[in-house]
């Protein structure tokens, strides 16, 4: 286990609650900068943490606009303590498809583009901000995702852009999340809380 997320996970375990009872953590940064394969070693660090994808919360028509959904379906009934159960968008077929619960842990992760957004914030324990440019995580996950999703990354790029251009997070960021060659490197970002 890397030793950045274990002294990572040890700090977020010792955050006080957010959301009810949970310690509600958002990764958030630019699609294709590794958010999901960081989630899930943090979710390990954490001994099997719930993980959130907003992927699943958004649609082709609402790339960003899942905030009410995400409030509904899962921070009203994480603050009191019950479980919440999300529709998950099947990006296929176009249509909210099956569904999840996620028990009220001690600590969730969010994760996905967008997730330290404004309305989010006031519920957060900590916001992560994977610390990759624009321009190369576009790249990674274009590459990724193959030509036959080149169509939906060119409406894809101008919606992050507009997105971030009038609800930024990473100047809100706890910590900045570096991927090297080993492992991660997790810094105090440009918040004021510590």
């Amino acid at each position: 286990m890397d030793r950045d997320l274990t002294s990572l996970a040890a700090r977020l375990r010792a955050l006080p609650p957010s959301c009810g009872p949970v310690r509600l953590i958002a990764v958030d940064g630019h699609a294709g900068s590794g958010k999901t394969t960081f989630a899930q070693l943090l979710a390990a660090a954490l001994d099997g943490a719930p993980v959130v994808h907003t992927d699943d919360l958004a649609t082709h028509d609402e790339l960003f606009a899942w905030s009410d959904r995400f409030r509904a379906q899962v921070l009203e009934p994480l603050s009191r303590g019950e479980n919440a159960r999300y529709g998950v968008y099947d990006w296929v077929r176009r249509a909210f498809m099956e569904q999840h619960v996620v028990a009220p842990a001690p600590v969730v992760l969010v994760e996905g583009v967008g997730t330290g957004r404004r309305s989010l914030r006031p519920y957060l324990a900590c916001l992560l901000w994977m610390e990759l440019t624009s321009d190369h995580s576009w790249e990674r996950g274009q590459l990724r995702d193959g030509p036959e999703l080149s169509a939906f990354w060119d409406g894809w790029i101008p919606a992050e852009l507009t997105h971030f251009a009038e609800d930024p997070s990473r100047p809100y960021a706890d910590f900045l999340v570096h991927q090297g060659q080993m492992g991660y490197e997790v810094r105090v970002g440009p918040s004021s809380t510590p």
